[in-house]
């Protein structure tokens, strides 16, 4: 009988929770306890990974000034995802936990060190979320006066991601020999230099870490574009998308596959996780009044245009809220996420587009209901779709124990009641447990 379960994950950021909202946690997460916890309830409820997003830089765009951001704490202040992920991997045994590092911003040695150690201290749980970062604030502070152009970024990558493939390899399995009778802890002649001089990088290794218990993180990446996804599909061991209901979550799954195997790759190595936001209540009437109320609310049209401004570098404050956008618009930012958004040609107002869109980090399809009506639509979707998993978040990625105890305590069991989620974690490995099924 055919293995009808899916994969479940979630999409946060180290920034303030939810600190507005009546059942919000007051937005002073910073010794990490709030996360901590967070990732041991996505543990209890047998999620594959935790993924913590990053940006490094403060949004200026939207009203060219960086005082809406921070009034309204979006985007910024943002601590770094690397302790953390540690963090959650040492109060967890099971669960993977992903940093969002650029490919900007870290030179290939200092990743592939920084992986290989978070890798050691979770016992294999570690996944590196790769992004070469959009934004030319981001770049101003790396010594740049602007990012370069999106195609060179991703020749970069391509090259930065055969530096750290060779670094992860440059000591052998069984280089690590620990012959305490003959004083021998590593076999000098199976560790090796890299010596790589490319285009970008020029790297002499070898790693100065022993090598990890997966050799290399697992690799996640949300290509959208064209490019982007070529990217994905020759690198990635899970891809991350915003579809645009079912068939489009058919569709580009389709060809992320159809890509992968023309590059050689076993498609079902790489597994696809489409962002939902479900809405949950005891009824889907309460559900329904629930959504409302989060997007109607004064803040969240300006929380999502901040939020949109930013990872597009186009200032949305310059636009009617109440008509349509006047043209369609292209950025040297995130152009996926723009795409996303914009729905050029649906005749939507910005503040409806800022709605429906919440930033382009919402449901790939609508989920509003009861926690059961909810985990029999995701089952439909999922089971038309072909695979492989969800990336449960929010609209604007703040969270509350509100919203976590809805999903693993009324929704999670739900879809466990179904069979379309796991119930047990099998493997100790992150990369094992996304190859399950």
């Amino acid at each position: 009988m055919a293995d009808k379960r899916f994969h479940l994950a979630w999409f946060m950021n180290f920034t303030p929770d939810e600190w507005r909202e009546p059942f919000g946690q007051g937005g002073n997460p910073w010794d990490g306890q709030f996360y901590i916890e967070m990732a041991q309830s996505m543990e209890r409820a047998c999620f594959d990974l935790i993924m913590i997003e990053d940006k490094l830089m403060v949004p200026e765009t939207y009203g060219a000034s960086r005082d809406l951001s921070l009034k309204h704490a979006m985007m910024v202040p943002k601590a770094d995802p690397a302790p953390l992920a540690v963090a959650m991997g040492m109060a967890t045994k099971h669960l993977g936990v992903v940093a969002t590092m650029s490919t900007m911003a870290y030179p290939p040695f200092m990743l592939a060190r920084l992986s290989s150690t978070i890798d050691s201290l979770t016992k294999g749980r570690f996944g590196w979320n790769v992004v070469t970062s959009a934004e030319d604030l981001m770049a101003k502070n790396f010594g740049m006066d602007q990012l370069p152009p999106r195609e060179d970024r991703y020749a970069m990558a391509d090259e930065y991601m055969e530096v750290v493939g060779k670094l992860f390899e440059s000591w052998e399995p069984d280089a690590v020999v620990l012959d305490r009778k003959n004083g021998i802890y590593a076999d000098g002649s199976k560790v090796h230099t890299v010596d790589h001089e490319g285009r970008f990088y020029k790297v002499r290794g070898p790693l100065n870490t022993v090598p990890s218990p997966q050799r290399r993180p697992v690799y996640l990446q949300a290509g959208a574009s064209p490019r982007g996804r070529d990217f994905a599909a020759q690198h990635a061991d899970a891809i991350v998308s915003v579809a645009n209901g079912v068939e489009g979550m058919k569709a580009f799954r389709a060809d992320i596959r159809a890509r992968a195997e023309k590059l050689g790759r076993n498609p079902d190595d790489i597994k696809v996780f489409f962002c939902i936001c479900p809405s949950l209540g005891e009824t889907e009437a309460e559900a329904r009044a629930r959504y409302d109320n989060v997007t109607m609310s004064d803040n969240f049209v300006t929380d999502v245009l901040i939020s949109i401004s930013a990872i597009t570098e186009i200032d949305f404050s310059q636009y009617d809220l109440d008509k349509p956008l006047p043209s369609k618009l292209v950025t040297n930012g995130e152009s996926g996420t723009l795409d996303k958004f914009q729905q050029w040609g649906s005749g939507k107002t910005l503040r409806q587009l800022a709605a429906a869109g919440g930033g382009g980090l919402v449901s790939s399809m609508e989920l509003i209901g009861t926690p059961a009506q909810v985990a029999e639509k995701m089952g439909e979707a999922m089971a038309e779709v072909g695979g492989d998993g969800f990336l449960i978040t929010t609209p604007v990625l703040r969270v509350s124990r509100r919203y976590i105890t809805e999903i693993c305590d009324g929704l999670v069991p739900e879809l466990q009641a179904r069979g379309l989620v796991r119930t047990e974690y099998k493997h100790q490995l992150l990369r094992d447990n996304l190859r399950e099924f």
